[in-house]
């Protein structure tokens, strides 16, 4: 599959995009999916494209039981400009990979560190999975250096947002809270399963919440809920984040 050079997400990254683990020949977390895209589309005045045409494509992109498929809607092809007016209609792509084998890191957890980088607020683009991503890359750079598994990122104002690939959970008061995202980061699916379940609460959590947080966990669609072992060194408490992990992969059977 092409993109041809005229494409808005070559061009400008004006484009969104969604990683699906296909488990048992079908889309997992399905409508998650479709209501972030379908939400991302309308915020960014793309032009309608309907759920049927999407889904078509992704199911026939399918070539194995258990894969990992990006699906990618383009603003659409256009001539030169950061101007949207004469853009064609939007644009599909999809692709698969193998699916990473998840089952060690889930058990042993993770270790986080800190970034030194911080994301910019931008209410507009928050929560949206856009394909302008260069601060996911630097701070993936960041944490190849860190010689920590993965980095908890904050805002300008340092208020925690998320980790390099995946939504935060921590565990405080006997409760699971996970970042507002009104100004920065992306709105995962998992999270939002964890959220529609009662499982998390949203709230603001500054970044002195890190070092007084009893457990904490990584979520995404890939990898479900991932333990953290320690952050910045100290270790956390891995038992709420096995149980939890355990209550997402009994709800996910039924997914």
């Amino acid at each position: 599959m092409q993109i041809q050079s005229s494409d808005r997400s070559f061009q400008y990254g004006d484009a969104i995009f969604s990683t699906v683990r296909i488990r048992a020949g079908q889309p997992l977390l399905w409508s998650l999916h479709w209501q972030r895209l379908c939400h991302s589309m309308q915020r960014l005045g793309f032009a309608a494209l309907g759920e049927t045409t999407v889904l078509q494509q992704v199911l026939a992109s399918i070539s194995a039981p258990e894969q990992v498929l990006k699906v990618l809607i383009s603003r659409g092809e256009g001539a030169r400009g950061y101007g949207t007016l004469g853009i064609s209609a939007p644009q599909l792509y999809c692709w698969t990979a193998p699916m990473p084998d998840y089952q060690q890191v889930r058990e042993r957890g993770v270790r986080l560190g800190l970034a030194q980088m911080r994301l910019a607020q931008q209410p507009l683009l928050a929560g949206i999975k856009h394909c302008s991503r260069l601060e996911t890359v630097l701070l993936k750079r960041e944490a190849e250096q860190s010689g920590f598994d993965d980095l908890l990122v904050c805002d300008q104002q340092d208020f925690l947002i998320e980790a390099t690939a995946a939504n935060l959970l921590l565990w405080r008061d006997g409760q699971w809270w996970t970042p507002e995202l009104h100004n920065a980061g992306v709105a995962g699916v998992m999270r939002q399963l964890l959220l529609e379940a009662g499982l998390v609460t949203t709230t603001l959590l500054p970044l002195a919440d890190a070092a007084q947080a009893q457990a904490m966990a990584l979520c995404n669609a890939l990898t479900g809920i991932v333990p953290a072992h320690s952050i910045a060194g100290r270790p956390l408490n891995m038992a709420p984040a096995l149980q939890l992990q355990q209550q997402v992969d009994v709800l996910l059977q039924d997914r």
